[in-house]
Order: structure tokens, then sequence, then C-alpha cells
């Protein structure tokens, strides 16, 4: 019996051994290398030695690998060998279960070291590496080190062998990022959705991520609704246009905007009207910035980091100009929507006490499907459209009349006014539930 008692306590040990290697790997695999970093920053050594591990971490893995392999081998011996032998002699005494001595005793061991590889080896070591990840890779990490050094010729040998194999079956290795944005926007879902951050602080930074998706005319205003002043124009025009339509800065054009001399600013016109001066524009533009239509909104930003005009002009494959965009456009486009002097009395997004929403035709594409929390509209990247408006005409496939109306994606949009051509309002209501996957037109 004494010797079963020291079998049993030394497959115990080896189980809670087997625990400690599956708990170090766990503990440095699963911390995060931003908290690591700061903790180094804060001078713990420690922190140091496990972020080297977490970023090189092949050889250390194969060192846990080694050490697991061992205990199964070491504890399958003692068991298989010698306990499951004595345990069968044990059974054999008595008599109701002679017959069956042989298969209890490997069964008893077989159950037992399952049971303790599983629970001691594997399953509380892990739960308890996932609670303090770096605090445990901290404490891990140099005796890991030590392992790894020690186990080197090993490694060397096993990572030749496993190359060489991999290079015979064919298979490519892939280098792949150690962190892709679409878990990093998993990351930020998740802080949300525990409080650490607010909700307004993972709206902004997911709109940081589109603005990388999104093309810059997908956020211009369209040249028919930008504000110019003509060079040729008498001054008491251009500041009747200048009064009608407020802005900080204004593109100055001969006869279109396809012939834009500079952009000028709003205050150098008052600067010099104060002077008792009549201002001459044509003195007072700045070199215009042009962007091409399908450079992306980032790109852009940058752009205008290195540009002292924060107004741009985009343009089409023929060089003409579709549209303008300035830096408060963009701006807008990560912190949401700033109320302005023009449109104080008409907001683009307006709910109604019934829950509909009445929409400007201006309305951006990615403003509205985060408005009605959709992935993507009905041919959006086939059809080239950009706004509310473009997508009304893109379903009815003709420039619609105030009153008509159609249903998708769970939705009653109703063209509610029109300017000339162009869709000015949409009123944007919910559908029943049982209509909710509603694809048909009306």
């Amino acid at each position: 019996m004494a010797a079963i008692a020291f079998e049993i306590v030394l497959i115990f040990l080896l189980a809670v051994a087997n625990g400690i290697f599956s708990g170090s790997e766990m503990a440095v695999v699963s911390a995060r290398k931003v908290r690591l970093e700061q903790m180094m920053k804060r001078g713990n050594r420690k922190a140091q030695q496990a972020l080297k591990l977490a970023n090189s971490p092949n050889d250390f893995l194969s060192a846990v690998q080694i050490g697991i392999t061992l205990i199964g081998i070491l504890s399958g011996t003692v068991g298989g060998a010698k306990l499951s032998i004595r345990l069968e002699n044990f059974f054999a005494t008595v008599p109701v279960l002679a017959s069956y001595a042989e298969l209890l005793g490997v069964l008893t061991v077989v159950s037992g070291i399952t049971y303790l590889s599983l629970v001691l080896g594997e399953l509380v070591p892990k739960r308890i590496a996932l609670n303090q990840p770096e605090q445990i890779a901290c404490t891990v990490a140099k005796p890991l080190g030590v392992v790894a050094i020690a186990t080197t010729p090993i490694i060397k040998v096993l990572s030749f062998s496993t190359e060489a194999l991999l290079k015979l079956l064919g298979v490519k290795v892939l280098d792949e990022p150690a962190i892709t944005e679409e878990e990093i926007k998993g990351l930020i879902e998740q802080g949300a959705r525990a409080g650490t951050l607010a909700v307004v602080e993972k709206e902004m930074v997911s709109r940081v991520f589109r603005l990388d998706d999104q093309s810059i005319n997908a956020l211009m205003t369209p040249g028919i609704e930008v504000t110019w002043l003509d060079v040729d124009a008498t001054w008491e025009e251009n500041q009747r246009r200048i009064q009608t339509h407020p802005h900080s800065q204004y593109p100055v054009c001969r006869e279109s905007l396809d012939d834009c001399l500079g952009i000028v600013r709003t205050k150098d016109i008052w600067a010099t009207t104060w002077s008792g001066e009549t201002p001459d524009l044509s003195r007072l533009v700045r070199r215009p910035l042009y962007v091409p239509e399908r450079l992306r909104a980032l790109k852009v930003l940058e752009s205008f980091r290195a540009s002292v005009t924060h107004m741009a002009l985009v343009t089409d494959e023929y060089g003409g100009v579709e549209g303008g965009v300035t830096l408060n456009d963009l701006v807008e486009a990560i912190v949401g929507e700033l109320p302005s002097v023009q449109n104080a009395n008409e907001p683009a997004i307006l709910q109604r006490d019934d829950g509909s929403w009445l929409l400007d035709g201006l309305l951006s594409l990615e403003l509205l499907k985060e408005l009605l929390k959709l992935e993507q509209l009905p041919n959006e990247t086939e059809e080239q459209y950009h706004t509310l408006g473009g997508f009304v005409i893109a379903v009815l496939e003709h420039v619609p009349q105030s009153g008509e109306q159609f249903e998708a994606l769970g939705y009653r949009f109703e063209v509610v006014d029109m300017d000339g051509p162009r869709v000015d309002k949409v009123m944007v209501s919910a559908l029943p539930k049982e209509n909710s996957d509603a694809r048909h037109l009306v």
C-alpha cells in the first residue's frame, strides 16, 4: 500500500508540474503586450523579460512543449508500468473483483491520470493564468527563459525537423500581422460593453477606422452646393453672397467652379474691408488644394496637415471639379455632425415623435448606415452612390417626385421634398416587425 500511495503522490506532482507549464504558457501568450510595455516603463524588469518572451514565443513554446511531453510520458510510465500492476494485484485479492482485476487496474489508472491531467494540468492553471496573465507572465518569465536556454539543442533539432516536414508537405507558413484591424474593433466593442470606453469614445474610434475605407467623394459637398465667389463680379455682389451663405473660406473662380483661382479666407476679406479698402479677391487667394475623388479620406486629412489651406476641391478623372471638402467635414466624420450657422434651423437628421426620421438627401451613406444600423446598402459598390439621395435614385431608377416611396431593408423611404432634380428631404420609418425583412419596392 505504501508503494501505491507513493506512486499516486508522484502522479499528482507530475500533474501539478504539467499545470505549471501549461499555465505559464497561457499567461505569456494571453498577456497584453501594451500592458507589459507600460509595466516595463514603470521599471518592472520582470515585465521586460515577459515582453521578450511574448515577442519571440517560438523558443519558449518549444521548451514548454518538451516539458509537457516528458511529463506526460513519465506519468504514463509510472501509471502503466507500475501503478496499474500494483492495483491489479490489489483487486485480485478481492474475490468479487478478481476476474476483472487487470481491467479495473488499467481503468483506475487511466481515469485518475486523465482527471488529474485535465483539472490540475490544464483547466485550473489556465483559468488562473487568464485571470492575471501579465502578473503571472512576469513571475514565470525568468524560469521559462532558463528552461528555453537549457533546451536550446533539442529545440533546434525539433525546429529543423518541423520546418523540413512542413516543406516536404508543401505547407507555407503565412506571415500574418500580430493584430488585425478587426481584432482591434472587437477589443473596442468589448471595452464599450465593459464600461472601460465611453460610448462616444467607441463611436469616434470606429469612425476613424472608417476614414481609411471611405473615398473623399463620400464626404464632399457637391459642386452645385459649393458657394464660390466670382473674381469678375462686383464687390457688392460677392458681399451679398457671403452674407447669404456665411463660411470661413470660399473658392474664388471665374465663370464656374472648374476655373478656380484659389481659396480666400473670410477673415482676410473683412480685414481688408475694415482697413477701408475694397477687397481684391485675386490678391487675397491662396493656392487651391486639389484631391482626386477616389482618394481615401484619411489621405486627404494628411494633405490638410501639410497644407496652409483647410479646403480642398475634389476633381474627377477628367480634371473637372466635382465638389469641395473642408477640414471641418473630416472632423465631423470622426466626432459626428457639428452645428453651424447655415444648418442650425435645418438639421441633416431629425427624429420625430413617432420614431421616424426626416433626413437630408445629402446625408452620407456612412451616417445613414450608422443611423439605421445597416452593414451595407443594396448595390452600394456597383451603383457608386454616396448619399441618401443617390441611394433613392438608384433604387427607383429615375429622378423621383415628391411623395414617391419604397420599402427596403426593413424601412420605408418616402421622398418628402425635391430641390429641382436633387432629392432634398426623405422620410424614413421602420416597418412593422412582420415586414422587417421586406425587400420589395412600392
